[in-house]
Order: structure tokens, then sequence, then C-alpha cells
């Protein structure tokens, strides 16, 4: 790319990779019927499509992180079934043309009183002790894409904390806010969102990070794993669990537990709310961040499937409305002692538009942030 002029902003430093390419071929069940997963590459495709055409953007490799920041979050018993899980089923005969998905869950009412035996030696065979739903398949490259969607999220979190910038955008593929402790679901393995917020804990020096969280679905994962803690704030504005998935979680009602009972806020929202009901939305919540006063870059669980036309949304967001969103959001940053912003792909399934949304949001984050 050409030098900007030194009178416009500096480039947003996207973090992308190759790698979610191998995490293809994907299929899910709904309503008892085998459909191809909305998640799909071309999601990923499209954003850095469009990115890159707009010329503001600075496109770099993640740098690799590790297994440690993952497991500041995730039970290691979590990443040996996603290590294992596809390599684990062919070698017992499953076709390596057709993704796997679990066909037994372990709920909790499973064992009841009982002493419930250990776990099959078998990865493919336990996933169903982590997995929640049937939308979360494996194949073969599932695990390393996953992997590197951790290192895209954290290679922004170290952009910003280093100084290169006040915003950084991980185009994390697979996605994130689902995955809990011990549990992957909603086509989450590892939460990119948590794992980022704890290394600005434990790595930058950070005391107090928020987590704002737009995606149209309910962040249950992120919710889970700070429930009991005030460190960090979870704010979540989503389609109402009454009709959304993944429907147990995500009401006003949940505020945390313990040490962290306050610092859970869900705004769950009405069928086709607007742009400007959104917005109205939107600002009340962030004022529960600025109280929270946060030290570290507000971290963005970023969803477009608030957008009008999503397939597997209700709400009705336009294109040029995302560009308030993230106005709104950058000057709640910028009013803060950061001053900056982490932002992470969530969701978004409007592929003709996913790209238009990217750059609308990004492009009012930064001059929220100015």
């Amino acid at each position: 790319m050409n030098a900007e002029p030194a009178t416009e902003p500096a480039a947003v430093c996207v973090f992308r990779t190759d790698a979610h390419l191998g995490h293809d071929g994907l299929i899910e069940l709904v309503a008892g019927r085998e459909v191809p997963c909305w998640e799909s590459p071309r999601r990923a495709m499209e954003i850095e499509r469009a990115l890159r055409a707009h010329g503001g953007f600075r496109v770099l490799e993640p740098r690799a992180f590790g297994r440690g920041p993952i497991l500041a979050i995730h039970d290691s018993e979590l990443l040996d079934a996603v290590d294992r899980a596809w390599t684990d089923a062919v070698a017992a005969g499953h076709d390596p043309s057709r993704a796997y998905i679990p066909d037994t869950f372990r709920l909790d009412g499973y064992a009841g009183p009982m002493s419930p035996l250990p776990l099959p030696d078998a990865a493919h065979l336990r996933l169903g002790a982590f997995c929640f739903d049937t939308a979360t398949p494996v194949v073969a490259g599932t695990a390393a894409a996953a992997y590197a969607s951790v290192d895209v999220a954290l290679s922004a979190a170290a952009a910003v904390a280093g100084g290169d910038g006040p915003l950084a955008y991980g185009l994390c593929r697979p996605p994130g806010h689902h995955a809990a402790r011990r549990m992957l679901g909603g086509y989450c393995y590892f939460n990119n969102a948590a794992i980022v917020a704890e290394w600005l804990r434990r790595e930058a020096g950070a005391r107090r990070v928020a987590i704002v969280d737009v995606d149209y679905h309910h962040g249950n994962g992120t919710q889970q794993i700070f429930w009991e803690r005030a460190d960090v704030l979870y704010v979540s504005l989503h389609g109402d669990p009454a009709r959304a998935y993944p429907y147990f979680s995500g009401s006003t009602a949940e505020r945390g537990g313990g040490a962290g009972t306050g610092f859970t806020h869900n705004v769950p929202l009405p069928a086709r709310t607007t742009g400007d009901a959104y917005a109205t939305a939107l600002a009340r919540a962030l004022d529960r961040v600025a109280a929270f006063d946060p030290d570290a870059p507000l971290v963005v669980s970023l969803g477009f499937d608030t957008f009008e036309r999503d397939p597997i949304s209700d709400l009705a967001l336009t294109t040029d409305d995302y560009t308030g969103v993230g106005r709104l959001i950058g000057r709640t940053a910028a009013a803060g002692g950061a001053r900056s912003v982490v932002a992470l792909q969530e969701g978004g399934y409007a592929l003709d538009a996913i790209g238009a949304n990217a750059v609308a949001f990004l492009t009012g984050l930064q001059e929220g942030l100015r």
C-alpha cells in the first residue's frame, strides 16, 4: 500500500491468516436437517477483500503465542479434544470427506446421583462432553484454524498494547464468544475475546478490562468465563433469548455472581430493532463501561449478524448504521484511560454486505477514537 499523507489518520492494523481456509466443508444439524454451516471461509475472505480495497488498513500476519494464553482461559481437556477429535475419528473409520459432529452429549442430567465413567480415550467420542450443540463440526483443518484465530486476536491486542495505534482489528475465524471454559459450541472452539481480556490482565498490566459484545447472539461463553470476576466487565447487546440462539442465557436478570455480581450487563433486543433504537440501547450500555473505567483497550466482540438481511437473525441495522455504532464505541473508549480498542470478529452471515459492514464499522470506530 502507498503511504498515506501526513494529514490522514494512520492505517489500522488488521490481522488475518490463511489457516482458517482449512476449516471448510462444514455442516450442521438444524431441526433435524443437515445443512451447510453459515459459518464459512467466504465470510473472512469478503471482509479482507473489502478492507484491502478500501486502502486505509495495514493487513498483517499474526505471530504465534502458543498454548499458554488459551490455557489461562480454557481447560486442558477441551484443548485435547479439539487437538485430537478429527484424527481419532478418522482412525476409527470416520469418512474423511465428511465433517464430524458428536451424536451423544453428556448433559448434567445424564449422571444425576451416579458417578459418571471416565471419558473415553478416543477424543471424537469424548467431544460430546465438551460440545453443547450440533452446529460446531470438526474437520481436518479445524484445530489449526482455531489456534490461528487466537493468534490473530492476540496479535491485534499486542499491537495496541505495544503502541501501534489506538485501534487494531482481528479478523478471527472461527469466532469465539460461545466457547466457555470447558465447552465449545455455536461455531466457536476457543474464546478469542476472553483470551485477549485475560492476556491484557496478565501480560499488559491492566487491572480492569471491559468487553462489549455487539454480535446478534449472546456470548454465553464469555459471560460464563468471567461470571464471578470483578476485574472484567461483560456488556452484551443481542437478540432476546426468548426467541434467539443460544436460548439459555442473555437475560437482564443475569448480572454475575459472587465477586462478579454487577459486572455482567445484558441488553436483549426485540425483533426488527432499527439503527436508532440500537444506538439508544448501546449508548446506555456504554455508560456502564464508562462507569467501570477500564484501564485496558476496550475489547469488542464484533458481529454483523445484526444486519437487516442477515439470514439467521432478525434485527434491522443497515450498513450506514454500523458507522454510528463504531463511532459510539470509539468515543466511549477515547474518553477512558486506555483510549484504544481491540475489535475481534465474531458472526455475520450476509456475504454480500459483510465487507461493507466491516469497513463502515471500523471507519466509525476510528473516527470515534480521534
